[in-house]
């Protein structure tokens, strides 16, 4: 069995990380920097080589980048499945701050609400909550 942990590569790890803890409330764990490496330029003596945080209950690491750009997330999203539609509708309100609407969360034919959103760092999330009972026929 594997524990799936995100990992995002940022130009500004440290305000990405509080953008996401405020969000979606949580904290910030622990965190090294460049610095506390041997021999470190100190350039980058302050940059993030590796931080841990929660948020919304759920683990996520991130770093730094040094020597490419952190792009933009396209081949998946990041799903986050809330018990009430209060507490989803207002995770969407706050990522979606300086970010993109894609789908705006309403109710769905399967029995939750759900929405997606492109935070302002490039992050794709779909916000939803559980599935309200409801059975298929086959």
């Amino acid at each position: 069995m594997a524990k799936l942990t995100p990992y995002f590569y940022s130009e500004d790890a440290r305000a990405q990380a509080r953008f996401y803890v405020e969000a979606l409330g949580g904290e910030i764990r622990n965190q090294m920097t460049y610095g506390q490496a041997p021999g470190t330029d100190e350039a980058i003596k302050d940059k993030i080589i590796h931080m841990a945080f929660t948020a919304a209950g759920v683990d996520f690491y991130i770093a730094d980048t040094m020597h490419e750009s952190p792009g933009r997330s396209s081949g998946f999203d990041l799903s986050l499945e809330f018990q009430s539609e209060e507490e989803a509708r207002q995770a969407f309100s706050k990522l979606s701050e300086g970010g993109r609407v894609i789908m705006a969360v309403e109710k769905q034919f399967w029995g939750s609400i759900f929405g997606r959103v492109e935070d302002k760092y490039g992050i794709k999330w779909q916000i939803s909550t559980e599935a309200q009972n409801h059975t298929t026929t086959g």
